[in-house]
């Protein structure tokens, strides 16, 4: 195990680079920024083991938070369901409650506001509030899959007049009644103009049926009408006929309160549809910076052959830059068993122009109020519906940590994706150190140039510091689920942020440094970093460099600082199961844990499959709770330069395709934070 030649890679890179009694709470100082009234549909799908649905839920109404961590549902919200055939509709009789803690980040959680309706469950949805007074959640944790969406109300209310322009549409129709088969489900993206008269005129609705295949169905409406009624849109389409797949009868939808964002559904249904006003035709969009993203996904490639298909809902965040995306998805799928956090890179044309179709994804977009919003629908074989809105900018005085700025160091994941312990945590802010300091010694100090990192209390090992950005290592020990992150140095004490505690989450080095591109291995059978010009060759063992692996034993220091040094000689493995693919393909982890004699590094040696395709295949990481693809590797058989339109057949993954970011020399130390919301 080789790290000296590493090493002189990933260090340049990085450069530039009390215990509470009862657990450390989840930062509840953004409770303010939520409060009034917000219209709100969620959508609940139960599948059974192909992936067929038995179950569905619809939920709307209005939400009314006080500000303060309680909501209330008034009287009156609409509740549908169906469940083996048997269908019930009603009114919910009285008010109900619940509770929600959002932190300054924009990440929170609330009590489910379907529990007391029709499962006695407590359950969690976990949400994002974005620009516009978007909410964007799911219950991941919760064994079902299900989205939220909900806008404040505005005032005036929208009415006839107001809803006018060219609008671009996205939604998702699960098949719910029989024949409830996943393939029956469907998905849209199609076009609507309003007058602002009541009349939207012919309505062309083009989307996919999964029994259909990759060819796509087209629904076209005659002389549609609109109403509105208590600031919602109600659209009238013909009563369901052989010509009418995707909508029939009443569409109801929400409005946000800039009227430029919609979102509801049939009535008496489980879809969810989506619309942005669309800008001037051809107009680049100014899409870039920190979103939140929520979502649904069918993955309908191996029902044909395997009998089954794969679903699951998520909330998450993503950072575009430069033309590249950086996600993270916290997603659940009836066959995962547990949540995990998916990270993964994707590509989009600069400028950004609406709509477009991104075919490493799957999905088809569009952007709305000038790239304050985006929504897409996915095309054959993988159906589903994202929704992403800008985050809102965040600043701060003295000793501040950006709360969206607590990132893994390796790929840059965003903050959403959380952290674990062990692993290598980058801190973007203001003030956060005199001047710049690298510590030059293993074991790391817990100070370093006068700063102080503490999580849960506990002082963490310390790599490098600066004005605007910290490097540090979670501590080994933490046994909690919430991390309390504050920063002390000569000026005084930072605010206080938090982070769920993962059990891995892990994120690759990169060569060049920046979390996109070819990840930074050696092989072991030339002790010569794998390059483009020198590919790894199926069969050989390489070296990873990552982070984010979680707890090892034997165990490290609490803090962090020291290297694997066990008394007994042996090496300090990862706990969790870690296994890898190549290209979609397993790959044999020979070792996997902390590497020999350093410190905030991880290390893992994985076998190339012997029947790797060649050229640029992405390395995909995975642990328990956890997916990693964002780094590729060169394996010989074929080029790695020039383009690449390989697609993964792990949905999870499906969107990276590595090569244009490598021809461009991605040029971002940390990627994504240097455009740079973080420093503001």
């Amino acid at each position: 195990m080789k790290t000296t030649k590493i090493l002189a890679v990933l260090l340049p890179g990085l450069l530039g680079l009390p215990v509470w009694a009862n657990g450390p709470t989840y930062d509840s100082s953004g409770n303010g920024n939520l409060s009034g009234t917000y219209y709100f549909r969620q959508v609940i799908y139960l599948v059974d083991s192909s992936g067929d649905y038995i179950r569905g839920i619809a939920l709307n109404g209005s939400l009314v938070f006080n500000g303060n961590g309680t909501y209330t549902i008034p009287a009156g919200a609409t509740v549908y369901d169906l469940y083996q055939g048997s269908e019930q509709s009603e009114a919910t009789p009285s008010a109900l409650s619940g509770t929600y803690t959002l932190s300054q980040s924009g990440l929170g959680y609330m009590s489910s506001p379907v529990n007391g309706i029709y499962t006695s469950q407590n359950d969690t949805v976990y949400f994002t509030l974005g620009r516009g007074g978007i909410l964007i959640g799911s219950s991941t944790e919760a064994g079902y899959n299900d989205m939220l969406i909900a806008a404040q109300q505005s005032s005036p209310a929208p009415s006839t007049g107001t809803f006018s322009g060219s609008w671009s549409m996205a939604g998702f129709l699960p098949a719910i009644y029989p024949p409830a088969t996943a393939p029956n489900s469907e998905d849209v993206f199609f076009q609507m103009n309003p007058n602002g008269a009541g009349s939207l005129g012919t309505v062309t609705v083009t989307g996919y049926i999964g029994v259909n295949g990759s060819a796509q169905q087209t629904q076209t409406s005659a002389n549609v009408k609109y109403t509105f009624s208590s600031g919602a849109a109600i659209i009238t389409f013909p009563n369901a006929s052989s010509a009418t797949p995707y909508y029939s009868g009443q569409v109801i939808l929400n409005f946000s309160a800039d009227g430029n964002f919609v979102f509801g559904g049939m009535n008496g249904w489980f879809d969810m549809l989506v619309g942005v006003r669309n800008g001037s035709a051809g107009a680049a969009q100014n899409f870039g910076g920190l979103y939140f993203q929520g979502g649904f996904d069918q993955d309908l490639s191996q029902y044909s052959s395997a009998g089954f298909a794969n679903d699951d809902s998520y909330y998450g965040s993503l950072n575009a830059a430069n033309g590249v995306i950086f996600s993270h998805q916290r997603l659940l799928s009836p066959f995962n068993g547990t949540a995990i956090g998916s990270t993964f890179a994707d590509q989009y044309a600069v400028p950004a122009v609406s709509p477009y179709n991104d075919k490493g994804a799957y999905m088809q977009f569009a952007y709305g109020s000038n790239g304050v919003y985006r929504i897409g629908a996915g095309t054959y074989p993988y159906l589903g519906l994202n929704v992403a809105v800008q985050a809102p900018a965040l600043s701060g005085s003295g000793v501040w940590i950006n709360p969206d700025g607590v990132v893994n160091a390796a790929s840059s994941a965003p903050f959403t994706a959380g952290v674990s312990n062990g692993e290598l945590v980058t801190l973007y802010g203001s003030n956060l150190a005199s001047g710049t300091v690298v510590s030059p010694v293993v074991p790391l100090p817990t100070t370093l140039g006068g700063v102080q990192v503490l999580v849960n209390g506990t002082p963490a090992a310390l790599y490098f510091v600066s004005q605007g950005e910290i490097d540090f290592i979670m501590p080994f020990s933490d046994p909690f689920t919430v991390a309390q992150i504050q920063v002390v140095n000569t000026l005084g004490s930072s605010n206080v942020v938090t982070e769920f505690i993962n059990t891995t989450t892990p994120g690759v080095f990169t060569n060049p440094p920046g979390g996109i591109g070819f990840a930074a291995v050696v092989d072991n059978n030339t002790n010569q970093i794998v390059t483009p010009s020198n590919p790894a060759n199926p069969g050989d063992t390489i070296e990873v460099f990552l982070t984010g692996l979680g707890t090892v034993y034997p165990a490290l220091p609490s803090d962090g600082a020291a290297g694997p040094y066990p008394p007994n000689g042996s090496l300090a493995t990862s706990v969790a199961n870690i296994s890898a693919e190549v290209g979609g393909v397993s790959a044999s982890v020979v070792y996997a844990g902390y590497a020999p004699a350093e410190a905030a590094l991880y290390q893992m040696d994985v076998t190339i499959p012997s029947n790797a395709a060649g050229g640029i295949e992405i390395l995909e990481i995975d642990g328990p709770d956890s997916s990693a693809a964002q780094a590729a590797i060169c394996v010989a058989g074929a080029s790695c330069s020039g383009g690449s339109d390989r697609t993964p057949s792990d949905r999870a993954v499906r969107a990276m395709d590595v090569s244009k970011i490598v021809e461009q020399g991605h040029p971002l130390k940390h990627f994504p934070p240097a455009f740079n919301r973080l420093s503001k």
